[in-house]
């Protein structure tokens, strides 16, 4: 850990604070108008085009958590009339959000959980689906919550019980039926809309609601119920490989968690994802349109009135066994905006007791240095530290 808070150190001496702008130039009321007659005014079979081939269309997850907002967000930041509309669209969740992008030819990009794909290829559910889809950007992390009665201490008391992983086309259920074959427990699933499943909750029909959102999720911050507490989630060597360890507190949650009791859980990975276009299509340079107006105005997003998860969210953070977007890929490259792996091999580099080269490390203890990073990329999100804030500063729009 003592060589962890070096990091942390060096790392807050490296960021700085990205000052928050707001602009209004103010629009004439006559020219207001004339841009609704504008809405209204289609024209020939050439602007209707026009109009479709900028307009990018984004599925998100239902209501009350991270997804619906970062959406809503998006759509708010990048719009530029004629040229680029996002509009953002509820979804029912991870699993049937890759489905849509790969199916429904009105979706261009979809927000999902990482762990989703692993799941659906090991189980044979759909089998190379991974050539199918590009990434975008890895955005914020989402933390699984356990909401269950206080006699409820730990995972393992869950085994037997009866247990509300949402339903089988969300993130949630995916992850919850991971965590708990990894770590050999066995409760008895039942699957319920989140609203519902805390309605049982609290009547004592079920034991336990798993809800894996961005903190702070809204169906939860609602609950009142001396009763109730969050179990927390030990961030066991089985749970390493796909997640990221994480802690509920009082400010996010502060009907259920006192000051003084933080409460450890893990967090996945969500993705911005698209359907592998061929590089010659409309639905690539429509992508593409996105990509330039996204990445170029992402400072702004980290920044109120946004989603306080977008400071968490690196557009160079790398996605292990996913394929980026190329252009996405190409844009970075550009603007020399390194992978997060580059950030932290710079920074260790630099510690006075990093005697050793990244390399020697790696080679002498692979095992801890893994750790190390992956603790290094949960302190980074938490403290907001995405290094690429620096470089795209200077970023200008470009046309594709």
């Amino acid at each position: 850990m003592q060589r962890f808070r070096g990091l942390a150190l060096v790392a807050a001496i490296l960021t700085f604070a990205l000052p928050a702008r707001a602009e209004d130039a103010g629009i004439d009321p006559a020219d207001a108008v004339q841009r609704l007659r504008d809405i209204f005014t289609y024209g020939s079979t050439d602007s209707k085009t026009a109009l479709n081939a900028a307009t990018v269309t984004m599925i998100s997850d239902p209501p009350g958590g991270a997804s619906a907002q970062f959406g809503a967000d998006l759509a708010a930041a990048l719009d530029d009339g004629n040229r680029l509309r996002v509009l953002p669209v509820v979804g029912r969740g991870s699993v049937q959000n890759i489905a849509d992008i790969l199916f429904l030819q009105s979706v261009d990009l979809g927000i999902v959980q990482a762990d989703t794909l692993d799941y659906l290829e090991k189980n044979g559910i759909a089998r190379g689906i991974r050539k199918q889809l590009t990434y975008v950007a890895k955005l914020y992390n989402e933390e699984m919550h356990v909401i269950a009665p206080k006699a409820i201490r730990g995972l393992s008391d869950l085994d037997g019980k009866t247990v509300s992983v949402d339903l089988p086309n969300g993130g949630t259920f995916i992850t919850a039926l991971a965590v708990f074959e990894r770590l050999g427990i066995k409760p008895k699933f039942i699957y319920a809309e989140q609203r519902v499943a805390l309605d049982k909750l609290r009547s004592g029909e079920i034991d336990a609601v798993i809800v894996v959102q961005g903190k702070p999720s809204s169906i939860i911050g609602d609950i009142r119920d001396e009763r109730l507490h969050f179990v927390p989630v030990d961030f066991s060597k089985p749970l390493q490989e796909d997640y990221l360890p994480a802690s509920l507190t009082a400010k996010d949650y502060p009907n259920l968690i006192s000051d003084q009791e933080p409460v450890d859980t893990i967090t996945v990975p969500t993705v911005l994802a698209a359907y592998n276009w061929p590089s010659d299509s409309v639905r690539y340079r429509k992508l593409a349109l996105f990509v330039d107006s996204f990445f170029s105005k992402f400072p702004a997003l980290q920044n109120p009135p946004f989603h306080p998860k977008w400071k968490e969210v690196s557009l160079s953070a790398p996605l292990s066994d996913w394929q980026r977007f190329a252009y996405a890929e190409q844009w970075l490259d550009q603007h020399g905006i390194g992978p997060a792996t580059q950030r932290f091999d710079d920074i260790l580099r630099q510690l006075p007791a990093a005697s050793k080269s990244p390399a020697d490390a790696e080679r002498s203890d692979t095992t801890d240095r893994e750790i190390l990073f992956k603790q290094f990329k949960a302190w980074q999100a938490e403290h907001n530290l995405p290094a690429e804030r620096n470089a795209q500063a200077q970023v200008r729009t470009r046309k594709p």
